[in-house]
Parts: C-alpha cells; sequence; structure tokens
C-alpha cells in the first residue's frame, strides 16, 4: 500500500510543506504570527565545475525559472 502523498503525486518534501502550513494556519493570531515566521526559509546553491563554485543562486528564484522554461518548451 502506497502513502497517500505518494498517490497524489507529491512528494515528501511538498506533503511536509503542505502539512507544516496547514497547522500554523490554525494556530491562534499571536501563535500563528511566530509559527509563520519561523516557517519562512532562505536556501541557496552553487553548481561546482572543475572544483570551482558557479554563481551563488536563491533555490525559489532557480525553481520558478525552470518551471516557466518547461512551461515555455511544452508550448513551443
Amino acid at each position: 500500500m502506497s502513502a497517500a502523498w505518494k498517490t497524489a503525486g507529491l512528494s515528501y518534501n511538498r506533503y511536509i510543506a503542505v502539512a507544516s502550513r496547514v497547522v500554523r494556519r490554525s494556530l491562534k493570531e499571536d501563535a500563528r504570527i511566530i509559527a509563520e515566521r519561523r516557517g519562512v526559509s532562505e536556501l541557496r546553491f552553487a553548481k561546482w565545475e572543475n572544483g570551482k563554485q558557479g554563481e551563488v543562486k536563491e533555490l525559489n528564484d532557480a525553481a520558478l525559472a525552470a518551471q516557466a522554461a518547461a512551461k515555455a518548451e511544452a508550448s513551443a
């Protein structure tokens, strides 16, 4: 038997993000504000080639750019 999140086509990380957001939104106002601040993350990455670090990019920005490129490629 497969997990419900797998059946729904979600990755485990996406499933946890959705569940966390639901829990944060269900809290009372003061606790919700504190929890939402903790939920914000800023991830950066860099691609290494030939032992040298490439440009450091924000993960969210890179993901949005990749999605836009994939949509443009699919519609072409």
